[in-house]
């Protein structure tokens, strides 16, 4: 049998798309109707809880028929060849259904089933073998091939029948593929480079970890109309008891002559601002927290990059304040107190939205004052995606990257904070003190791709950027040089060696770990 119809208008009406195998549960699997057909989702007739698709030839034209557009096509080369569905006649007659499948890409092909129906009225299994197809071209045999994105019925094909009848599960045997999930994580980070679990002595943090940020930006007053005081003073920053307390106090009214005073200005509440003595690029942060209450509370986890120009901040006092904000990137981790009570926001802050960004997304969670939650970001070199509880909620992937949506290939540094008022609004007249509550802060990569400077003056590498070979020079042996891409892969690794060749690599950004002896540490490279 020779079938051609041609049908490409209907591939831009139809809005339907579903994927093998179809059972008609959601109105995905709708299927579009021509020459007088209809189809409806209708209960099963034997049971009611299932829904199936029903087809109806009013009979006034020979080849009325049935189709669907898949979302994810039909590969004949991979997939099973052999389709089966479900068929239920109102009616004793015998009947034929011809099963096609069709892409602008590839050759049409059919196959025709023939049988009788039960008496009385049942469901039946009928069976498509497209290893003995047809070519619907000419009618030729042929063992079908190649990838198809639409399905096609013709119930009684070449007939004038009308006729009602109910279809259900029309496979080929394949389980469909989950459809892709933008939260899904690309890249693994697994080994733990640098933590704090504050399980110390109960008293001040560590500063070999932490730096405070006290020094207010010129005007006398923090950003965003904030309204405190950030201190180094261990009542506002301290652990016990296992866990880091960031604690937001009320010092009394300055009307009253109250307040604290510092800098030359009196602020009626203080709080603290710590910067972590580590950088990195890309990799997996995870912090487990309770949050402050209270209304005007603010508290923050958040990133900055490491050449951030802002005077006071860590890394500016260590000579690497190069770049304005938001030129430098911020990753806003977890943020409270700017939206509704319990719910926390995630942002990207860049040149190309920045403030009220555009790249955001908030999450209801319970009680955060009470409940620890887990609040990450898994940062890739093409995605940073955000989680609560291990449960990926927004990612960021501009698909064009440049600097001005895209300042996250280079180091990023660790802020925890809590701000009082501002964007987060009238502080309660009645507050007193509130801690933010840290019970770790980790951060993993694929390998130890750290920046802490304790070896930075140990050796140098040039010329950086390079085309060709990389010299490493330092009054030390050089044990072992090794160069990972910013997957954590391994690139090159030599041996006693203070050079390493590069000219035979992709351009792009490397990180060189250089060992001598106890001492380790890792550079940047940028390969042209």
């Amino acid at each position: 049998m020779k079938i051609k119809l041609l049908l490409p208008a209907l591939f831009t009406l139809s809005i339907y798309s579903q994927q093998i195998p179809l059972d008609f549960s959601t109105n995905d699997d709708t299927f579009d109707s021509f020459d007088g057909s209809g189809f409806s989702f209708r209960p099963d007739v034997q049971d009611g809880a299932n829904q199936v698709g029903q087809f109806f030839n009013d009979g006034s034209n020979p080849y009325q028929g049935f189709f669907i557009n898949l979302a994810q096509p039909v590969v004949l080369d991979t997939d099973n060849k052999v389709f089966s569905l479900r068929f239920y006649s109102f009616d004793p007659n015998d009947h034929t259904i011809l099963l096609k499948l069709e892409d602008s890409n590839n050759t049409d092909v059919q196959v025709q089933a023939s049988f009788s129906v039960p008496s009385p009225s049942d469901w039946i299994d009928v069976f498509f073998d497209f290893t003995n197809a047809q070519d619907s071209s000419d009618g030729s045999s042929v063992n079908a091939s190649g990838s198809y994105g639409r399905l096609t019925i013709f119930v009684d094909g070449g007939t004038n029948t009308p006729g009602t009848y109910l279809i259900d599960d029309i496979t080929n045997g394949e389980t469909p593929s989950p459809p892709n999930n933008p939260n899904d994580i690309d890249v693994v980070y697994d080994v733990l480079v640098w933590s704090d679990d504050f399980n110390g002595t109960n008293g001040p943090i560590d500063t070999n970890k932490w730096f405070h940020q006290t020094q207010i930006p010129s005007g006398g007053n923090w950003y965003n109309g904030e309204q405190q005081h950030y201190t180094d003073r261990t009542e506002n920053s301290f652990i016990e008891d296992g866990n880091l307390n960031i604690k937001a106090i009320f010092e009394g009214r300055i009307a009253n002559g109250q307040g604290y005073s510092d800098q030359g200005h009196i602020k009626e509440y203080t709080s603290a601002r710590l910067n972590s003595k580590f950088a990195f690029t890309y990799g997996r942060v995870d912090v487990r927290a309770k949050l402050p209450f209270g209304d005007g509370t603010w508290p923050a986890i958040w990133t900055l990059g490491k050449n951030i120009s802002e005077p006071g901040a860590y890394w500016q006092t260590q000579g690497f304040g190069t770049t304005s904000w938001p030129a430098c990137g911020e990753i806003d981790i977890m943020e409270h107190g700017i939206h509704s009570l319990n719910e926390v926001s995630v942002a990207l802050h860049t040149p190309s939205s920045y403030g009220a960004t555009e790249n955001t997304d908030t999450q209801l969670l319970s009680d955060v004052a009470n409940n620890f939650h887990i609040y990450s970001i898994n940062w890739s070199p093409d995605k940073i995606v955000f989680l609560i509880d291990g449960v990926a909620f927004y990612t960021y992937n501009p698909s064009v990257k440049n600097s001005v949506n895209w300042p996250f290939d280079d180091e990023q540094y660790l802020l925890l904070n809590v701000a009082m008022g501002g964007i987060a609004g009238t502080i309660d007249p009645n507050f007193s003190e509130s801690n933010m509550v840290i019970d770790y802060v980790k951060v993993y990569q694929n390998s130890s791709f750290s920046t802490e400077e304790k070896n930075a003056n140990l050796f140098k590498v040039f010329p950086n950027p390079a085309n060709d070979l990389i010299t490493v020079s330092s009054l030390q042996r050089i044990d072992r040089l090794r160069l990972y891409n910013t997957l954590g892969q391994l690139v090159k690794e030599n041996f006693n060696s203070t050079t390493i060749q590069v000219s035979t690599i992709d351009p792009g950004i490397y990180i060189l770990k250089i060992e001598s002896g106890v001492s380790i540490e890792t550079k940047k490279i940028l390969v042209n």
